[in-house]
């Protein structure tokens, strides 16, 4: 069990949080700095993805629009779902989580999508890069995550199988049929 340091409440209320007197009471086992960074960091990927989808959806246009439409909108759902749980974890191991849009913006690995209408062929192709993308992020935190806490690192197993599925079922729309063998 770690205790709260002088230093660390002041730490806390300069990033802007703060150290509960409830928070200094529990127990139980409490995440490393290492762990929560890496928890943070898939909570940021998390949320840029649901905002960047939320930007592709109201942004699609074209062939096959109502079918992109609808399966963005179950990739904004799942990923908020993703997030709150990503969240809700980190406070149960006592970290906290940053889910500010300014944090965001300054630190997702994301590439920034554009503005406007986008056909819904280029949907695919930006929306498939940052399912990929952000795979890729809990990917590279995954062997930390499991080695310190495997209760995190089921969570990100979840995530994996669901955004790689999304990548899948979404790049689809664009491919041609493999030539026969």
């Amino acid at each position: 069990m770690t205790t709260t340091t002088a230093h660390d409440t002041k730490a806390a209320a300069a990033s802007g949080a703060r150290v509960t007197r409830r928070q200094n009471s529990e127990h139980g086992f409490t995440a490393s700095k290492t762990l929560t960074e890496n928890l943070q960091k898939v909570l940021i990927d998390l949320l840029e993805l649901q905002i960047q989808g939320k930007q592709a959806h109201w942004n699609v246009v074209g062939r096959n629009f109502r079918d992109t439409h609808r399966i963005l909108d179950e990739i904004i759902d799942d990923a908020r779902t993703f997030s709150d749980a990503v969240a809700e974890r980190m406070r149960a191991l006592h970290g906290i989580p940053d889910g500010r849009s300014d944090t965001v913006a300054a630190t997702t690995t994301l590439p920034a999508y554009p503005n406007g209408e986008i056909d819904t062929s280029d949907t695919v192709d930006l929306v498939t890069v940052r399912l990929e993308a952000t795979v890729a992020t809990i990917r590279e935190v995954h062997d930390e995550v499991d080695d310190e806490d495997p209760t995190s690192a089921d969570i990100l197993h979840g995530v994996i199988e669901r955004l790689e599925q999304f990548a899948w079922m979404v790049s689809a729309e664009n491919r041609t049929p493999a030539a026969g063998k």
